[in-house]
């Protein structure tokens, strides 16, 4: 069988090394931003929780912001903030 050069391909779908996300900005490619509302916000950190890029800013126990640079826009902060104080915004319009 003919070799068809796909050994030079890096390996799909698989996490090769551990805590590369930290060098890599990839909030890049996101068409949606989360926004917080700060007089619906209590502070719960469940957004904390649930975000799967540790993009929640969070200082002396309350969220503070997003880490836009690591957010993919997914919208489960927003989705599972129990008061609605995350909302989704258009990536470029105020």
């Amino acid at each position: 069988m003919a070799d068809n050069g796909s050994g030079s391909l890096a390996a799909g779908g698989m996490i090769t090394e551990a805590g590369s996300s930290k060098k890599y900005k990839t909030g890049e490619w996101r068409s949606e931003r989360p926004e917080v509302d700060k007089e619906k916000c209590t502070n719960c950190l469940t957004c904390w929780i649930y975000c799967p890029d540790n993009s929640i800013i969070v200082e002396n126990e309350k969220m503070v912001g997003f880490k836009y640079t690591h957010c993919k826009g997914c919208g489960i902060c927003a989705n599972q903030c129990p008061v609605k104080a995350i909302t989704m915004k258009e990536e470029g319009v105020e």
